[in-house]
């Protein structure tokens, strides 16, 4: 009797197992920086950026399914952010600041409940060549890098070619500090149901070697939010359209930002990015973009410049080298590394970037 029992109870264990599969997944990714203008008296620094990482930020998670019958699955992530410099956690110090969503997945499409990446990010990823890489589109626009959303409801389904989506969420940032990845509005406010909801929508059709997208993204403020959106009545709105294609080796990908704040004052902007990727051999791909942000209100524009080459070791760890310019005119004041405008230099100021770094991912 003991013996069938421990039989059937292994048995269990083992249905259960195949029934649910959880992966362990990571990236590590880091380098030396070197930046010129770095101070008011114009001097360079050497550095190890934090958070952002090279190729791509840093990470580490947890993805499962669940096959329960006729098609339907259960799906899960949980994903940390973390800087290789020092192991601090990022978006403004979550523990799951990149992911944390629940859902079912079926032949109609896929439901996630948590916090999760929003449309905007899945309308970026085939046409922005540079991605997450530190002198990426988020160098012009430190929203883009940070596309996820908090107690937010998505669907996504793709049908022959034809991807639709769309996420909702009631309070779309909790986190209080930490930069563009924390802005303090929580949302779910009582009598306010406009408090710092988001809403965005995709619309991407691929086929064979190349695509297109669209994409509508829209922030609501809220009290003591950050950004100047400081009532729900305030809103960031950006709109997305882009494409790519492939000729063999080469990938040529581009679009057009198109962003209207309306907080204490109207400001409209748009951003122009081109790149392209060829893969030189299996191992060496070499990348390049140049991108454009006007400022229509102030006359502020500033154009990024971007080559990058990366040598892979084995399908896991890669070397690679980037370089950035950021040419800002006399209204302009962006930095080449991170977004951010240069503190205490004055406008117009130019400033080139070079990192050399290396990735693994497990």
């Amino acid at each position: 009797m003991k013996r069938i029992l421990l039989a059937s109870a292994l048995a269990l264990a083992a249905t259960g197992a195949h029934a649910q599969n959880v992966t362990l997944y990571g990236i590590l990714d880091t380098g030396i920086e070197y930046v010129n203008h770095a101070n008011a008296q114009g001097d360079a620094t050497w550095r190890m950026p934090s958070n952002t990482g090279g190729l791509m930020p840093s990470r580490w998670g947890l993805r499962g399914t669940e096959d329960l019958g006729n098609g339907l699955k259960a799906l899960f992530t949980l994903e940390s952010g973390f800087g290789v410099d020092t192991g601090v956690s990022g978006q403004g110090g979550r523990l799951f600041g990149r992911a944390a969503w629940v859902g079912l997945s079926g032949n109609w499409g896929t439901v996630t409940l948590g916090r999760q990446s929003n449309m905007t990010f899945f309308a970026l990823l085939d046409s922005d060549v540079m991605g997450p890489a530190v002198y990426g589109l988020g160098s012009l626009d430190n929203y883009i890098p940070n596309t996820r959303s908090d107690n937010a409801i998505g669907y996504r389904g793709t049908f022959s070619g034809l991807t639709v989506g769309a996420t909702y969420s009631f309070g779309r940032d909790v986190a209080a500090s930490g930069g563009p990845a924390a802005t303090n509005c929580a949302g779910e406010v009582p009598g306010d149901r406009k408090a710092c909801r988001q809403v965005t929508a995709l619309l991407k059709y691929d086929l064979g070697p190349g695509g297109v997208a669209a994409a509508y993204d829209q922030l609501r403020g809220g009290t003591g939010a950050a950004g100047g959106l400081s009532s729900s009545d305030t809103s960031d709105t950006r709109t997305v359209l882009n494409g790519y294609y492939r000729f063999g080796d080469l990938k040529i990908g581009g679009g057009w930002i198109g962003r209207i704040t309306r907080a204490a004052t109207r400001s409209e902007a748009n951003l122009y990015y081109l790149g392209a990727s060829y893969a030189l051999s299996p191992a060496w791909t070499l990348d390049g973009q140049v991108a454009h942000l006007k400022n229509k209100t102030t006359d502020a524009r500033s154009t990024l410049a971007t080559v990058r080459a990366t040598y892979s070791l084995s399908k896991r760890t890669a070397v690679y080298g980037l370089v950035g310019y950021m040419d800002n005119n006399k209204n302009a004041n962006l930095s080449v590394s991170g977004g951010q405008a240069l503190a205490g230099l004055p406008n117009g100021l130019n400033q080139t970037g070079v990192m050399l770094g290396m990735r693994h991912s497990f």
